[in-house]
């Protein structure tokens, strides 16, 4: 019993000379933050899809090469759809105007000597109603002479029409079956997916032999040295994201390093899933090395204030109350904060010894 009476005596006296955590109110600056995780992409980083199912007959880049707009990244078997192109191609010269042109001269000459018998015949006729009206001639003569005119006229409008008509049909035939390869080309492209961006391959998921469909992404390509940063930010704090904010960035590849980065879009939209808003920064100065799909932690810097009264978090209670020297408990009101600080706007000074509460 004596014993256990000593121990609680000594405890009890350690306490009490427990010396107290004590701070005084230090102006420096401070920086209000919003946390955000997210990613590095490349720059127009996009999945490439085909739009046609089939089998991958041909692979012609692989991972890491550059690319050009329209570099071909693969091709897709198209037997039947060549055979097709071959055929408009065929069906296109055999409509050519140029390969036509020997029944258009034909059709022409036929105008031209309608247009010539029909001057003849008209010539004649007019020269036997002359004679006619001198009491010289038959009846007979005469009304010959006006029927083969009337047949003469009636082929040269017929000829004139024919000639009209055929061009008409071959310029027709003609424009439809360059429209027949142009649309056959369409679809040919359509079995060879192409680079839509002058860039970088950096992923090609399937190779020669593969079936397709247009529901599974083939390739990632973007840009080979520009990055941009993807940032969730929470729906609770996106009405303080503007654009133009200071982001500070860390890299699980570049420890203790931070890298600065500016917010340069906003999505508009929120996803439902996970109840956060896309936000797009990009570097200052970025890392040396970079690749797409990289983790980062990043703190969205909101506002900042120079040469602000500040106290350590952990000395404020519930309330933005505060203990002094003497034991008393101060309302203060605060202002910026950050994970470590928190500035007070007034109930404070500089000269205040303030005691940290004990948890």
């Amino acid at each position: 019993m004596k014993q256990i009476l000593f121990i609680l005596l000594i405890l009890s006296f350690i306490a009490c000379n427990k010396k107290e955590e004590t701070t005084k109110p230090t102006k420096s600056s401070i920086s209000e933050s919003i946390y955000a995780s997210g990613t590095v992409k490349s720059k127009n980083q996009y999945q490439a899809f085909a739009t046609v199912s089939g089998i991958i007959e041909e692979v012609f880049v692989s991972e890491g090469d550059s690319l050009q707009v329209g570099t071909v990244i693969l091709k897709i078997s198209n037997k039947a759809q060549q055979l097709n192109l071959e055929n408009a191609e065929l069906a296109a010269n055999f409509s050519d105007i140029t390969a036509n042109q020997g029944k258009l001269n034909d059709a022409k000459q036929l105008v031209e000597l309608s247009k010539r018998k029909l001057k003849s015949d008209s010539l004649l006729f007019t020269r036997q109603q002359s004679l006619w009206n001198q009491k010289i001639g038959s009846k007979v003569e005469l009304e010959q002479r006006e029927l083969a005119f009337q047949n003469s006229s009636s082929n040269y409008y017929s000829a004139v029409v024919k000639y009209n008509d055929l061009k008409r049909q071959i310029e027709f035939n003609a424009a439809q079956s360059k429209k027949n390869v142009n649309i056959s080309s369409k679809i040919e492209d359509d079995y060879t997916v192409k680079s839509e961006i002058n860039g970088k391959l950096y992923s090609l998921t399937k190779s020669k032999g593969d079936l397709i469909t247009p529901q599974i992404p083939l390739a990632v390509i973007g840009d080979a040295k520009k990055f941009i940063i993807e940032l969730q930010v929470d729906e609770y704090d996106i009405l303080s994201i503007k654009k133009g904010l200071i982001v500070m960035v860390t890299l699980d590849s570049y420890k203790d390093k931070v890298f600065k980065a500016v917010i340069t879009k906003i999505d508009p939209i929120m996803n439902e899933r996970t109840k956060t808003f896309l936000v797009e920064a990009e570097f200052t100065k970025a890392p040396e090395v970079l690749y797409p799909n990289i983790s980062l932690e990043a703190n969205i810097i909101i506002q900042t204030k120079e040469n602000a009264l500040l106290i350590p978090r952990n000395y404020l209670l519930p309330n933005n109350k505060v203990i002094n020297a003497n034991g008393d408990t101060l309302a203060i009101k605060t202002g910026l904060k950050d994970y470590q600080k928190i500035e007070v706007i007034s109930g404070l000074t500089e000269k205040d010894e303030l005691i940290k509460p004990v948890k």
